[in-house]
């Protein structure tokens, strides 16, 4: 794997690292409901997913 890529998964990790800390999660604790789903839950997927997005565009470009 290319340093580049290695490099890009590191930060990566710890901007996720940072964005699931306890001080970002409070932030969306609250009872409100976004189409009948918590904030918090939708906040948490949806940090998931983009990571799982940001991870595949990654490594779908070391493999060309």
């Amino acid at each position: 794997m290319k340093k580049r890529h290695e490099q890009k998964f590191v930060v990566l990790a710890i901007s996720v690292l940072l964005t699931l800390n306890i001080p970002f999660i409070l932030i969306f604790d609250s009872s409100d409901a976004v189409l009948g789903v918590p904030v918090l839950y939708l906040y948490i997927f949806s940090i998931w997913f983009i990571t799982i997005l940001i991870t595949y565009r990654i490594l779908n470009k070391y493999y060309e």
